[in-house]
């Protein structure tokens, strides 16, 4: 695992983890939950994924959006950190591998499919909890600014800010998997493990 610094188009130092499978098959972008409501690159649960991930072969990118930990900036309302999705991909399609999937959980979501929408890009991609409409996270995008890719969501049925029908609803606008966990909350206590297997499952490692 290493610590770096990468800068944004419009200025920004961005903090970003590197987790290196040593002999890789491609690279999977991560982006955390709200930066204003504690989320970090170092959240537990997109700690399990990389540590998966790595074991499957797969390198990880995880960076701090701008405002949090080491990154520069402040809070850009999902807006500006476009952006900072955008430098973490360029980042990672340096290593010379492929980009092999996108992920985020709940905010970091929203925002990177509507780098997806903004970009046109088809790489695979998986949403955890994202809000479809919400004032504190930018609105899931039309589907028609979306290029056809392989996407898919994973939702607790008992998330207390998501409603899972709503999510599902925008998944079948989209042509993307959803799948649903029994219990389970938007912070999928003790199912981090089976989480990250999921991801990568719908990532298509």
């Amino acid at each position: 695992m290493t610590t770096l610094s990468i800068t944004t188009t419009d200025g920004e130092q961005l903090e970003v983890i590197h987790d290196s499978s040593g002999d890789s098959r491609g690279t999977i972008v991560l982006c955390h939950p709200h930066p204003q409501h504690g989320g970090t690159m170092r959240a537990p649960m997109l700690g399990a994924i990389a540590k998966h991930a790595v074991a499957q072969g797969f390198d990880v990118v995880r960076f701090n959006f701008r405002g949090v930990g080491g990154s520069t900036g402040i809070h850009g309302d999902g807006k500006a950190e476009l952006h900072d999705v955008d430098a973490a991909v360029e980042f990672a399609s340096t290593f010379g591998m492929p980009i092999a999937g996108m992920a985020g959980w709940s905010f970091g979501a929203a925002v990177c499919l509507n780098w997806q929408a903004d970009t046109r890009s088809a790489v695979n991609y998986v949403g955890i909890a994202p809000p479809v409409n919400s004032p504190l996270t930018p609105p899931l995008p039309d589907p028609s600014r979306l290029a056809p890719a392989r996407r898919a969501f994973v939702i607790g049925e008992k998330d207390q800010f998501i409603p899972a029908d709503e999510l599902a609803t925008y998944a079948a606008s989209i042509s993307a998997e959803i799948i649903r966990y029994r219990g389970t909350d938007h912070f999928f206590v003790l199912k981090h493990k089976r989480l990250a297997e999921d991801v990568l499952m719908l990532l298509g490692g």
